[in-house]
């Protein structure tokens, strides 16, 4: 058999989170190879020829080495395409339009959800992780941007189960780190479970068994 992929970074990172639960949702066999970035291993020559930004994480299996997240989930979605959930990306019988569906809202998690949303984790969450103070006017001015966004993704996810269709799909699972961590490590969980249907989506999306086994994954010292 093929070497197994390996996912580099930290799992509580939401963006080497994202790829591992794309992972687990497509059934593909991966191990992570930690990063210690307080150590500035994520600045090594080793690993800039991974990432040449050195941001994680950073991809690998036996065809090529990818970088940033919703880049790597595609690329698993693409290249293990028989494997796990087929449908992350859509259904063949739904051709271009149900993957253009898909597409325009990991764009806006990228683009519009992801900004405010991780200024927000950082300094709620990260900073007294690393020993940093709370600069609470940056998430007040982040809070403001996100709520914006929330009534958008509110509206929506009360036309339709899932932020594409009527199907879980790759425009929902890239939300879910950064929307773990705004529910359950910050006092921010109201932005999402006081929003109707957002907190009806999110009550379905985070149960999934990809995600949990994420979290625990995050639990463990060194998962792998």
């Amino acid at each position: 058999m093929a070497a197994p992929v390996t996912v580099y970074g930290p799992v509580i990172s939401p963006a080497v989170a994202r790829v591992a639960a794309c992972l687990l949702e497509k059934d593909v066999p991966f191990q992570i190879q930690p990063v210690d970035m307080s150590k500035g291993e994520h600045k090594s020559p080793s690993f800039l020829k991974l990432q040449p930004f050195g941001q994680v994480p950073a991809f690998k299996d036996h065809l090529t080495t990818v970088f940033e997240s919703r880049a790597i989930c595609r690329y698993i979605c693409d290249q293990y395409a028989d494997h796990g959930n087929q449908a992350l990306l859509g259904k063949k019988e739904d051709g271009a339009v149900g993957r253009a569906a898909i597409e325009q809202w990991i764009e806006a998690e990228s683009q519009s959800f992801n900004p405010p949303s991780l200024a927000i984790i950082f300094q709620l969450a990260f900073a007294p992780m690393m020993g940093r103070t709370t600069d609470m006017s940056v998430v007040e001015q982040n809070e403001v941007k996100l709520t914006k966004v929330l009534d958008v993704y509110d509206q929506r996810l009360g036309e339709s189960q899932y932020f594409a269709g009527d199907d879980f799909s790759l425009a929902d699972l890239v939300h879910l780190p950064n929307a773990d961590f705004l529910v359950n490590r910050t006092n921010k969980a109201g932005l999402i479970t006081e929003r109707k249907n957002l907190a009806r989506w999110w009550d379905d999306v985070s149960a999934r068994p990809a995600w949990k086994k994420v979290i625990e994954m995050q639990s463990s010292p060194r998962p792998s």
